[in-house]
C-alpha cells in the first residue's frame, strides 16, 4: 500500500479525524466523569467520643490559605506544585506516622522491652491504623494517636511557617513568619491533614488508597501496588509496537518521490535579496511591538527564575541583604513559571497576525485597530502579574476575594488574578477574530485541510480548553479543581500547542521556500491525528496520583507513553532538515544567492532537537506508572519541564519572532553574527543546565525517594544535602552561558531595533500581491474600501495556484 498516495485523498481525511477527536474527547469526558465519583469525601473528623477535632469546612479554608499564600509556587500537594519545599501531603502523611510511631513505642515499651522487637510491632500497628479507612455517616473517626497527631501537626506548621523551632527544625520556611495568624495554621493544618489521610486510608472495597499508594513511605506502609507495574510494561510494549510501525510504514514511503511530484508548487526560495527588497503592511510592522516586549517579558521571566533558584543556594545574601523579605520564592517561581508561558503566547499572538498579508489581501477595515488593542489587552495581563502578584502575597489586597481577582488565584501555571485572567481570555478570543477576518477569502473556499484553515482551528481549540480554568472556584474539592487545571494547561502544552507548533513550523517552511503548501497540509494533518489520539488522553499520566481510578493509571501507562511515538520520526528527518536551505539554493535558478532567514531557521532546528530529547525522550522516561510512582514532583519532571517548554515552545517562540522581524527590519540593521551567537547559548545553556544539574539531581533524588520515602527525598534535608547543592550550583555555567550569551543580546537587539523598522507599504501597495506567496484577494473589500474592481497589476499572478493549493 503507498501511504503517501492514501493521504492524499483527502475525502477521507474527516472520518478519521472525527472518529479520533471524538475518541479522544469521549475518554477525556470518562476520566473526568470519574474524578467526580472517586473524589475523596471532604468531611468532619472526629474524635473517638465523637467531638470534632476539625472540620470540612476547615479543610476547605485551609485549601485557601494554600492558594492565597502561594504555596503552590514552594512545596507541593499531591505531588503537583513547585518543589522548593516538601510535597505537603507526603509531609503531613509522613508526621503523623512519626508521632503514631512515637506514641506507640511508648506504650509498648514496657511491655516489650526489645527495642528491635518493640519497633516491628509499632511500624505494624502504626500501619494498620493509618491504612484503616474510618470514613462513615459523612465523617471519619480518628484514634487517640491521630488526634494528638494532629495536634503535633499544628506546631509543626506553626513552627515552619512561623519563627521556627526544635520540632520544625530544618523544614521552616524562608522569610520567617510567612504566615503567623493561628486560625489560618489550623486550616492549614487541616488541609494538609486531609491530603495525606486521603493519600493512605484504603479506598472502600479496594486494598489501596485513593492516590494508590502513592506518596512512597514504608513507615506509613504506602508501597506500590501491582497494577502500577502491570500498566508500565503494557505500556512500554505498546510503545515499541507502535514505533515498529511507523518505522515499517514509514519505509515504505517514496518520500522524493512525493517531493518531486510537488516541486512544481514550490514557492519562491526566501533568499537574502527577497528578504531585503520586502516592505511590511502596516499590520506586520505592528506585531513588532509584541515580539520586543516578549523579548523584555522573557527577561524578566529568566531573572525570576534566577531569583527562585538562588533561593535554594540562599545567594542573595552574599550580598547583604535577604531580597526574600521583598519577594519570597512564592512571588518569584510564580513570576518565572507565569511568564514563561506568556511571553511565548504572544510570540505566537504576533506570528499568526504577521502572516496575515500573506494569505489574504487586502486586509479587514479596522484590522490594525484591532491588533493595538490586542497588544494593549496582553500589557494589561503582564502588568497585572508583575504588580498585583506581590501585592496579594504580602496582603495587600485581602479585603474580601479582592486578592483572587486583582492579586493571584493560586493555581500553578494559572497564578494571575481572576480579572486579569478574563483580559487573557478575552485577548485570546480577540486573536481568533483577528485571524477569521484576516484569512476569511480564504477560509471561503472551503479547503478544509488547508494551512489557514487548520490556524483557526488550533486557536479555537485553545480557546476552547482554556474554558475549563473557569469552572474550580477555591471551595472546590483540590482533587476536582485539580483537574480542571490540568485540563487548561496539559490541552495546551500536548494537544494544541503541539499541534499549533507543527502549524506553525509548516508555515515558515512553505514560506521559506522549503516545501509545498500540499506537503505542509499533510504534515499537519498527521501530527493533529498522531498528538491529538495520543495527547488528549495522555492528560492521564497527570492524574495517577490525583485519587482516579485504575482506569486512568492503565489510559496514562499507555497512551502517555506512546506521546513519544511520532516525535521518534524527529530523528529521521533531523539531517535532512538541517540542510534544508543549501539544498534548495543548490537545486535553484541562482545558486549564488544566499538564504535570508538563516537566524530563524536555526531555532526552527532547535525545536527539531529538542522536541525529540526534551519532550519525546525526557517525557517518555518519566511518564510510566511505576517510574511516575517514585519520580512524580522530583526534579526529573523539572528537567523534561525545561527541556520541553524551553527547548521546543521557547526555541519555536525565538523562530517567530526572528522570522517576522527579519522581515521588517532593513538589512543595516539586522545582526546576524549576533543572533547566531543567541542560538548557541541559548541553547548549550540549556543542555548545561540539564547535563550539570537536572538530570543528574533528578536521577540522585530519584534514588533518595527509593531508598528512604518520598518525605524526605523532598525535604529541606535532602535538599541541602551536599549533592543537591553542589549540583545546584553547577547549574550555574549553564545559566551564565543562557542569560550572558542568549537572553541578554537577544533582548538588547529586539529592544534596539524598534524604532529602526523598514517603512511600511503604502496604501496602494497593499493590493499588490506578494509573489513569494500564495494570496487570496477579496473583491468585496476592495470595493469596500472604495479602490477600482480593476485588479492590481501582479495581483492575479498566483491566484490560480493559490487555489489549487490552498
Amino acid at each position: 500500500m503507498n501511504i503517501a498516495r492514501w493521504l492524499d485523498r483527502r475525502e477521507s481525511w474527516w472520518k478519521i479525524f472525527v472518529v479520533i477527536f471524538a475518541v479522544s474527547v469521549t475518554v477525556v469526558g470518562y476520566i473526568g466523569y470519574k474524578t467526580y465519583q472517586y473524589a475523596p469525601p471532604v468531611c468532619d473528623f472526629v474524635d473517638e467520643s465523637g467531638k470534632t477535632v476539625f472540620t470540612g469546612a476547615d479543610i476547605t479554608a485551609g485549601q485557601k490559605v494554600f492558594l492565597r499564600y502561594g504555596l503552590m509556587e514552594y512545596g507541593s500537594f499531591l505531588g503537583d506544585g513547585a518543589m522548593r519545599g516538601p510535597d505537603f501531603t507526603a509531609e503531613a502523611l509522613h508526621q503523623t506516622a512519626l508521632s503514631m510511631n512515637a506514641q506507640y513505642d511508648a506504650q509498648w515499651a514496657a511491655r516489650v522491652p526489645d527495642p528491635a522487637a518493640r519497633k516491628a510491632i509499632v511500624e505494624a500497628l502504626v500501619q494498620k491504623d493509618i491504612k484503616e479507612n474510618r470514613f462513615k455517616d459523612g465523617k471519619v473517626t480518628m484514634n487517640a494517636a491521630q488526634a494528638a497527631a494532629f495536634e503535633r501537626l499544628r506546631l509543626y506548621y506553626s513552627q515552619k511557617f512561623g519563627a521556627g523551632g526544635e520540632l520544625a527544625g530544618k523544614e521552616v520556611f524562608k522569610p520567617e513568619n510567612y504566615i503567623t495568624d493561628k486560625e489560618k495554621i489550623r486550616h492549614l493544618t487541616a488541609f494538609f491533614y486531609w491530603g495525606g489521610w486521603l493519600c493512605s486510608a484504603k479506598r472502600p472495597g479496594y486494598e489501596y488508597s485513593y492516590t494508590h499508594n502513592w506518596p512512597y513511605d514504608p513507615l506509613a506502609g504506602n508501597v506500590p501496588h501491582g497494577g502500577l507495574v502491570l500498566w508500565s510494561v503494557i505500556g512500554t510494549l505498546v510503545v515499541i509496537l507502535t514505533i515498529g510501525v511507523i518505522f515499517y510504514y514509514y519505509g515504505r514511503m517514496d518520500r522524493e518521490a512525493v517531493l518531486e511530484q510537488q516541486k512544481a508548487h514550490l514557492p519562491p526560495l526566501a533568499t537574502t535579496d527577497v528578504v531585503d527588497r520586502f516592505k511590511p503592511t502596516p499590520t506586520q510592522r505592528a506585531t513588532y511591538k509584541f515580539f520586543a516586549v516578549a523579548a523584555v517579558l522573557f527577561l524578566f521571566q529568566v531573572t525570576a527564575g534566577l531569583l527562585a533558584i538562588s533561593d535554594f543556594v540562599n545567594l542573595v545574601s552574599w550580598f547583604g541583604f535577604d531580597l526574600r523579605q521583598a519577594i519570597p520564592v512564592t512571588i518569584s517561581r510564580m513570576w518565572h513559571s507565569q511568564f514563561s508561558v506568556l511571553w511565548i503566547a504572544v510570540c505566537w499572538f504576533a506570528a499568526t497576525i504577521w502572516v496575515m498579508p500573506l494569505i489574504c489581501r487586502p486586509e479587514p477595515r479596522g484590522q490594525l485597530g484591532s491588533i493595538n488593542l490586542l497588544f494593549a489587552m496582553l500589557a494589561t495581563v503582564a502588568a497585572g502579574a508583575i504588580f498585583g502578584i506581590p501585592l496579594g502575597i504580602h496582603g495587600k489586597l485581602d479585603q474580601g476575594d479582592t486578592w483572587r481577582w486583582l492579586g493571584l488565584q493560586g493555581w500553578e501555571f494559572m497564578q494571575i488574578g481572576r480579572a486579569f485572567q478574563a483580559v487573557l481570555y478575552s485577548s485570546f478570543v480577540l486573536w481568533l477574530v483577528i485571524i477569521t477576518r484576516g484569512v476569511w477569502p480564504a477560509l471561503k473556499q472551503k479547503q478544509t485541510w488547508s494551512l489557514p484553515n487548520w490556524m483557526v482551528y488550533s486557536i479555537a481549540g485553545i480557546i476552547f480548553m482554556f474554558s475549563a480554568s473557569w469552572v474550580a472556584s477555591p471551595d472546590t474539592n483540590f482533587v476536582i479543581a485539580d483537574f480542571w487545571r490540568w485540563c487548561t494547561i496539559h490541552m495546551w502544552v500536548e494537544a494544541f500547542f503541539e499541534l499549533f507548533t507543527t502549524i506553525i513550523v509548516a508555515y515558515f517552511l512553505y514560506l521559506m521556500g522549503f516545501v509545498s503548501h500540499l506537503v505542509a497540509a499533510r504534515v499537519v494533518y498527521l501530527s493533529a491525528v498522531l498528538f491529538l489520539g495520543s495527547g488528549m488522553i495522555g492528560i492521564s499520566h497527570n492524574f495517577y496520583w490525583n485519587a482516579k481510578s485504575i482506569e486512568t493509571i492503565a489510559l496514562g501507562g499507555v497512551l502517555s507513553s506512546l506521546q513519544v511515538a511520532p516525535l521518534v520520526l524527529l530523528t529521521i528527518e533531523a539531517w535532512r532538515f538541517r540542510h534544508l536551505p543549501e539544498h534548495s539554493l543548490r537545486g535553484s535558478a541562482s545558486p549564488a544567492k544566499t538564504f535570508g532567514l538563516g537566524e530563524a531557521f536555526l531555532f526552527l532546528v532547535g525545536v527539531n532537537f529538542w522536541n525529540f530529547l526534551g519532550a519525546g525522550v525526557m517525557g517518555f522516561m518519566i511518564n510510566l506508572p511505576i517510574v511516575n510512582y517514585y519520580q512524580h514532583g522530583t526534579y526529573l519532571t523539572v528537567n523534561h519541564g525545561h527541556a520541553a517548554l524551553m527547548g521546543v515552545y521557547g526555541n519555536l517562540a525565538i523562530a517567530a519572532m526572528l522570522f517576522c522581524s527579519r522581515w521588517n527590519v532593513g538589512p543595516s540593521r539586522w545582526n546576524a553574527k549576533l543572533l547566531r551567537t543567541s542560538f548557541w547559548s541559548l541553547n548549550a545553556g540549556l543542555m548545561f543546565m540539564v547535563v550539570f544539574d537536572l538530570f543528574p539531581v533528578g536521577i540522585h533524588q530519584l534514588a533518595a525517594a527509593m531508598n528512604h520515602g518520598y518525605a524526605y527525598a523532598r525535604s529541606q534535608a535532602y535538599l541541602s544535602g551536599t549533592v543537591f547543592q553542589t549540583l545546584t550550583w553547577l547549574r550555574g555555567i549553564g545559566v551564565a552561558v543562557f542569560v550572558t550569551g542568549g537572553v541578554l543580546p537577544l533582548t538588547w537587539f529586539m529592544v534596539s531595533r524598534w524604532l529602526n523598522l523598514k517603512p511600511p507599504q503604502t496604501r496602494e501597495e497593499q493590493f499588490v500581491v506578494p509573489p513569494s506567496v500564495l494570496a487570496v484577494s477579496s473583491p468585496s473589500v476592495i470595493t469596500a474600501r472604495g479602490v477600482p474592481d480593476r485588479e492590481p497589476e501582479g495581483a492575479g499572478l498566483l491566484r490560480d495556484p493559490g487555489k489549487e493549493n490552498l
